[in-house]
């Protein structure tokens, strides 16, 4: 069991990365990625958001939409859910953190909306258990571990890319490449060096098997 749950942590990160593989949670990746400092306390947050909306709406999918026939309305209970979560991180940032709660700005409350968060919270429940083939979807350990896992990848994107927009204000672009263009480039080349992993970690992992 151990080393499947670590296979669904490791694949978020690299082989899933919902930035760099499934491009969601793009404007923070783009908006947040300039400064070090706001790259990792954005990352911080949403790693945060992520496992607590898991440890939140699975038990409420499961347990409360699930039995009572209104499995269709996930999708609008888990935005409600993850508002309330992102409200919380930015008062307690709000009141501790004041200079990361300046730097991540309109960001922050923006991770309501942020659509890697949202799809880690659905993918829980629509992807098969790989510990029980008897369940429908991820086990709640499975779910978690997929969270935290979609999380890091996220904060291991916008360190990286703000390594590379640090280089980019280094280097002399083409006049026409300055700015927007030559970071979104530079994005997809970052993405497209992600694309490899797939093979290596599966491999990897059947081996160890």
């Amino acid at each position: 069991m151990a080393i499947k749950l670590a296979f669904i942590f490791f694949s978020m990160i690299l082989v899933n990365n919902y930035v760099l593989v499934k491009f969601l949670g793009i404007c923070p990746f783009l908006g947040v990625s300039g400064k070090l400092n706001s790259a990792v306390g954005m990352s911080v947050a949403v790693i945060f958001v992520m496992v607590l909306a898991t440890a939140t709406t699975w038990p409420v999918y499961t347990y409360l939409l699930v039995p009572n026939g209104l499995a269709y309305l996930n999708n609008i209970s888990f935005i409600l859910i993850i508002a309330v979560l992102v409200q919380l991180v930015e008062i307690v940032l709000r009141k501790f953190v004041p200079p990361l709660y300046k730097a991540l700005g309109i960001y922050l409350p923006l991770i309501t909306t942020n659509c890697a968060v949202l799809g880690v919270t659905i993918l829980n429940i629509e992807t098969a258990s790989i510990v029980d083939a008897t369940a429908p979807y991820y086990t709640f350990p499975e779910a978690l571990v997929c969270a935290a896992g979609a999380g890091v990848g996220f904060g291991v994107a916008m360190v990286l890319f703000s390594g590379v927009r640090r280089a980019l204000d280094r280097a002399q672009p083409p006049k026409s490449f300055e700015g927007l263009p030559i970071t979104l480039v530079s994005a997809a080349i970052s993405s497209v060096s992600f694309m490899g992993f797939g093979g290596l970690l599966e491999n990897l992992f059947n081996i160890s098997v």
